[in-house]
């Protein structure tokens, strides 16, 4: 038997004449529930205590009549601001821009809000966002990129998940990570299968655990195959930075390597000019993919051939893995998988 009292369902009246806002009283009444049910339901506190036809019943209902809790009510008896921290390197990331929403959207859904912030300079300490970060938040999410800024902020002192993070040594009580090491995989495979033996890897010059990363499972992936080389240049994430090295690279006495490897989408972006610069034409001389799968790279001609990594899902992961922290239980286990879109950058090599 439920351990709320479910009263038989009626009608669904409309919200009084004259009322300002629908409450909670409402949404029982429409729903043929009892306040203590709409409680639960909407409080996400339901299961094992109203059945799920019940608990869809209220939440259609709320929806019906347009209600929303009142939340600063609630958030006085709690003694909570129902308000999470996302510390990111920059605004002005496509990439982050969609974990923030997958990240926003999940957060809705239980009644927080989500503060961004950016860490200045894509690195390096932030100043305090608040008065008293500890008092003002109920948690923190951080990308590794931008870890630096948590000191400044306390996050580390609050409940924190930390993204695309090593587990053995994250700051947080939990770790969220895409499947980067199979996305580099998928791409070594690619290009070692169309022929290609000589690289160049276009490095992103950022300390981070995600680009370290990429570069050992680039390293012995390649290792592995007779008769390879690659040789490694670094370049700090932007399309200019990246134009320098890559030109610097390619036009270096040896052999020219006939395929590039980018951390990123915009230093592909880059290696498409220096290789104009530099006489190459893409993919017949050079073949060049990224990582991200950013709309720059359909934009590119030819089109690149990038790992696409799903930002929205990495925020919603993100978001309820923190409210697996807040709650006491057990986030998910399990990298998010990637996958390797083949465009018109690559071919074999001549």
């Amino acid at each position: 038997m439920s351990a709320v009292h479910e009263s038989t369902r009626r009608s669904r009246p409309t919200v009084a004449r004259g009322s300002t806002r629908p409450t909670s009283r409402d949404v029982a009444q429409a729903a043929g529930v009892s306040q203590a049910a709409v409680s639960l339901v909407l409080g996400d506190k339901w299961r094992g205590r109203v059945s799920e036809a019940t608990a869809e019943r209220v939440r259609e209902a709320a929806r019906d009549l347009g209600y929303r809790p009142n939340l600063a009510a609630r958030n006085l008896r709690l003694g909570r601001t129902r308000t999470v921290l996302l510390v990111v390197p920059a605004l002005t990331t496509e990439f982050f821009a969609g974990v923030y929403t997958g990240a926003a959207r999940v957060a809705a859904e239980h009644g927080f809000g989500v503060v961004l912030y950016p860490s200045p300079e894509g690195i390096g300490p932030a100043r305090d966002p608040f008065a008293s970060a500890q008092t003002a938040l109920d948690g923190v999410i951080a990308s590794s990129m931008a870890a630096d800024a948590l000191t400044a902020i306390r996050g580390e002192a609050l409940p924190l998940v930390m993204l695309d993070s090593d587990p053995a040594g994250s700051l947080g009580a939990a770790t969220v990570n895409l499947d980067i090491a199979d996305g580099v995989r998928q791409v070594a495979e690619h290009l070692l299968s169309l022929g290609h033996r000589r690289f160049l890897h276009l490095a992103a010059d950022v300390p981070s655990w995600t680009f370290e990363v990429r570069a050992r499972k680039l390293a012995a992936r390649l290792a592995e195959v007779p008769g390879t080389s690659v040789r490694t240049a670094r370049a700090p994430i932007s399309i200019e930075g990246a134009v320098v090295s890559a030109e610097a690279a390619l036009s270096a006495p040896g052999a020219r390597p006939t395929a590039v490897i980018c951390d990123d989408d915009q230093l592909a972006a880059g290696t498409y000019k220096a290789a104009r610069r530099l006489g190459l034409r893409i993919p017949d001389d050079l073949s060049v993919t990224g990582v991200d799968d950013l709309a720059l790279a359909t934009a590119m001609d030819p089109e690149l051939t990038t790992v696409h990594l799903d930002a929205e899902l990495f925020g919603e992961h993100g978001m309820r893995a923190l409210l697996a922290v807040l709650e006491d239980r057990a986030p998910e286990n399990g990298d998010i998988p990637v996958q390797l879109i083949v465009r018109s950058s690559t071919a074999p090599p001549r």
